[in-house]
C-alpha cells in the first residue's frame, strides 16, 4: 500500500491548480491564456490575418470576458510587464481588452491549427523568445494549439495556464479560469 500512496502524493493532476492565484502571483510568472470566447472552431474558408472580417472574433461574451479577467487580475494587485499576442484579431483584443500593460504582436504565437506540422518549430522558436526576453511577470493570449503544444494542458476559453521557465521548458504552476 505504500506505494500507491507516494505515488499519489508525488502525482498532481493539473486540476489541482484550478484557480491557483498564487502561481500567478509570482514575478516570474508566464500566463498562457487562451483567447476569449469566440465561438465556433478554426476559422473560415476565407480567412486573411490582415482581415479580421474573415476571422472568426469575439462575440460580446467573449468581449466582456477579457474585461472581467483584467479586471479580477488589477483586483488582486496583480501587474504584468508585458502583453504578447498573436496577430489573430481574437487574440489582440483579448489581449487589448485585459487593459495590463503594453501589447505586442509575435507571429511564434500565431496559430498552426491548420498545420499541425508547424507546432514542433514554432513552439520551439517561442520556447527561445521567452528565454531570451528580459523577465517579469508576462501574458502570451494565444490558441488552445499553442498552448496545448507548450503544456500539455486543453484550455478553455479566456483560462490561464501559469507557467514559470524552467530548463528551457514551460512548467505549469497554477490555472486560471473565469468563465464568460
Amino acid at each position: 500500500m505504500r506505494p500507491v500512496i507516494a505515488f499519489l502524493l508525488c502525482w498532481t493532476p493539473f486540476e489541482a491548480f484550478a484557480d491557483d492565484w498564487s502561481a500567478v502571483e509570482s514575478p516570474t510568472a508566464i500566463v498562457l491564456m487562451r483567447h476569449a470566447l469566440a465561438p465556433g472552431t478554426g476559422d473560415p474558408g476565407n480567412f486573411r490575418l490582415e482581415d479580421c472580417s474573415t476571422q472568426r472574433n469575439l462575440d460580446d461574451r467573449g468581449r466582456a470576458q477579457a474585461e472581467q479577467i483584467g479586471q479580477a487580475l488589477r483586483d488582486r494587485a496583480i501587474v504584468f510587464d508585458e502583453v504578447w499576442t498573436c496577430q489573430w484579431c481574437r487574440c489582440r483584443d483579448t489581449a487589448r481588452l485585459l487593459d495590463m500593460a503594453p501589447v505586442s504582436d509575435m507571429p511564434t504565437q500565431n496559430s498552426f491549427y491548420s498545420d499541425r506540422a508547424q507546432g514542433p518549430e514554432q513552439s520551439a522558436a517561442l520556447l527561445e523568445e521567452l528565454a531570451n526576453w528580459g523577465g517579469g511577470r508576462l501574458v502570451l493570449v494565444t490558441h488552445q494549439v499553442n498552448i496545448t503544444a507548450l503544456t500539455e494542458v486543453f484550455p478553455s476559453s479566456g483560462e490561464m495556464i501559469v507557467t514559470e521557465l524552467r530548463g528551457g521548458a514551460l512548467q505549469v504552476t497554477g490555472q486560471i479560469e473565469i468563465a464568460p
